[in-house]
């Protein structure tokens, strides 16, 4: 028990970043529909910062965890997309030409790394399915490009926005409600401190 709810404080005490994460990639999402003309030299490099970006602040708040049964997999999602970002913003002309694959293989790997931390949650947090939803979409989208490799610039671009529109309201979503969770049992606990209080006098 005692385990579960440092798990559950430590995550509840950095919503902020969960919620950023997902403001990033609402603010992508937005940017690659908005502009489907897109080259697929433009649309690497805009993947190449986005996952940059997703993946540091994953690491940031992993790091920030004493400890916990789930930093590992927030340490490994944060490093795994950090390295899909420099690798694709080292080499954006290489990766034009294996772009589809790379996608996959970095949506595959981070929906598995997402569905394994909500399992870990299920029984601490009441929002894990959000968490769950993002992995089960990371993963559709990585199928999706396996599917159609040859796809073009536009598709390819509308599939990548679609994806990041849909995690950044579920990330953004899973923030919003871990920062109600903390917000509560804040008020519990002030609550219980001063019926404490007054029974001792």
């Amino acid at each position: 028990m005692e385990s579960t709810k440092l798990r559950v404080d430590i995550l509840v005490s950095n919503w902020w970043a969960v919620l950023l994460r997902g403001v990033v990639s609402l603010l992508f999402g937005l940017a690659t529909l908005l502009v489907p003309g897109l080259s697929l030299v433009a649309l690497v490099l805009a993947f190449g910062l986005y996952a940059l970006a997703d993946g540091a602040f994953a690491v940031a708040a992993a790091l920030r965890r004493s400890t916990g049964e789930t930093r590992w997999v927030h340490v490994a999602e944060g490093a795994l997309q950090i390295a899909a970002g420099l690798v694709t913003l080292r080499w954006p002309n290489v990766m034009v030409f294996s772009l589809s694959y790379l996608v996959a293989a970095w949506a595959m790997v981070l929906g598995v790394l997402r569905i394994i931390a909500a399992v870990r949650l299920r029984k601490a947090i009441t929002g894990e399915w959000l968490l769950a939803l993002t992995g089960l979409g990371s993963i559709a989208l990585g199928l999706l490009f396996l599917s159609f490799p040859a796809a073009g610039a536009v598709a390819l671009g509308l599939w990548v926005g679609a994806y990041a529109l849909v995690m950044g309201i579920a990330l953004m979503a899973l923030g919003w409600r871990l920062r109600s969770w903390g917000l509560q049992d804040s008020e519990a606990a002030h609550g219980r401190g001063a019926h404490a209080h007054g029974a001792s006098h």
